[in-house]
């Protein structure tokens, strides 16, 4: 761009770039989803449906950017993980956020119909982003195991509020009922009260949704026949498991590699 007398403007752009070195996390979080849950009808305390294009928007942002390592995702919000040594648009947090942002909400409304075929977007989704830097391994860990652990504590939570609000009482009723309640009371309450053993629900309603790359045959291009040629490819593959033990990173040592 050629020189100016207006470029002295620039001097007041910020400089954004994230710490070298470290773990980059960039959280996706819905705006206002509650309400916008209730105005599609979403199913309480959890829409697979929903939950399903959550998962397959965060796939496509891997997709689309292959710095990021792994992503995690519950009810309406995604953090995505990129590497220590990633140099993605100079590190710049601005960048970043607003990329996978944009990228993530674009796929949300492009994918709404195949999800949830029979309820019209009746409103604009959005989502905000933060960036987030993390110096230790143990650090981002620790970040991923804090999340999961959010997620089944909502979960229960929330399982046990809509059963409750679901036989009849009040929402303030139910809140009253659960106010103080420890995990062990609230499995009994679902069972003795509703017949659900939470220990039997859906592995992605309680420890949320873990996308790594995996490899896979995919189609690369057709020959002249017509029949498929098949290439395998590292894809990013939606995962149900426990990410506060060690079990995960022992079985995948090279999401923390170097």
């Amino acid at each position: 761009m050629a020189n100016s007398k207006y470029e002295y403007v620039k001097q007041y752009e910020l400089d954004d770039t994230l710490l070298p070195g470290c773990w980059i996390v960039i959280r996706i979080d819905g705006k206002g989803f509650t309400k916008f849950s209730d105005l599609h009808g979403f199913e309480k305390p959890n829409d697979k449906r929903a939950l399903d294009l959550m998962d397959e928007c965060a796939c496509e942002v891997m997709n689309e950017f292959h710095d990021v390592r792994l992503a995690y995702g519950e009810s309406d919000e995604y953090s995505f993980v990129l590497g220590r040594s990633t140099d993605m648009y100079g590190r710049r947090a601005s960048k970043l956020v607003s990329l996978l942002v944009s990228c993530f909400t674009a796929n949300y409304v492009a994918r709404w119909p195949t999800h949830l075929p029979d309820t019209p977007l009746r409103a604009t989704p959005m989502f905000d982003g933060r960036a987030v830097c993390y110096p230790l391994d143990a650090h981002l860990r620790d970040y991923l195991a804090w999340r999961q652990a959010d997620t089944h504590i909502n979960n229960q939570y929330n399982t046990c509020f809509w059963a409750l609000v679901k036989s009849g009482k009040s929402p303030a009723e139910a809140q009253a009922a659960l106010r103080g309640t420890q995990t062990a009371f609230k499995n009994e309450l679902l069972f003795r009260e509703f017949g659900i053993n939470y220990a039997h629900l859906p592995e992605q309603f309680k420890k949320g949704s873990v996308v790594v790359r995996r490899k896979a045959l995919v189609e690369a291009k057709k020959r002249e026949d017509g029949t498929p040629v098949m290439r395998e490819r590292a894809v990013p593959t939606v995962l149900h498991v426990d990410l506060i033990r060690d079990d995960f990173w022992n079985e995948n040592p090279h999401l923390l590699a170097p």
